[in-house]
């Protein structure tokens, strides 16, 4: 979902330095993902899940009605740190309550949530 909703508002940011932020941001969720889809195999002979359509539409088209009127930079940057905010949550409660989660998962969950915190410090220079 952060990657979609990154990519989804870079093509709405105008400016140069933001731009590049989400494409940093962009890749460090691609760094967690390859993680993730390596580890994956190890526990499934499936397809790692997939964001489907629907969400990816939710996604898209929640980005496009809330920057209607506003597309600044600071708005844009607003959208993603609540996004991220929800990342944040969901992963510390997942590594609060799920004592047994194998050390490896444990450990793209934390760095997942460390890297989203640290995002939303990157992201609230542009408020």
């Amino acid at each position: 979902m952060g990657m979609n909703a990154i990519h989804f508002v870079s093509d709405k940011a105008e400016d140069n330095d933001f731009k590049n932020v989400l494409n940093t941001e962009y890749q460090k969720y691609e760094k967690i993902s390859e993680r993730v889809n390596d580890l994956y195999s190890q526990y499934s002979n499936k397809e790692p899940h997939e964001t489907n359509a629907m969400d990816k539409a939710m996604t898209w088209s929640g980005i496009q009605m809330k920057t209607i009127n506003d597309s600044t930079t600071s708005k844009l940057s607003e959208l993603l740190m609540e996004g991220t905010n929800m990342g944040i949550i969901e992963g510390r409660r997942l590594l609060n309550h799920n004592d047994k989660i194998e050390p490896n998962v444990r450990s793209i969950l934390n760095d997942f949530v460390v890297m989203q915190e640290d995002s939303v410090e990157t992201l609230k220079k542009y408020l």
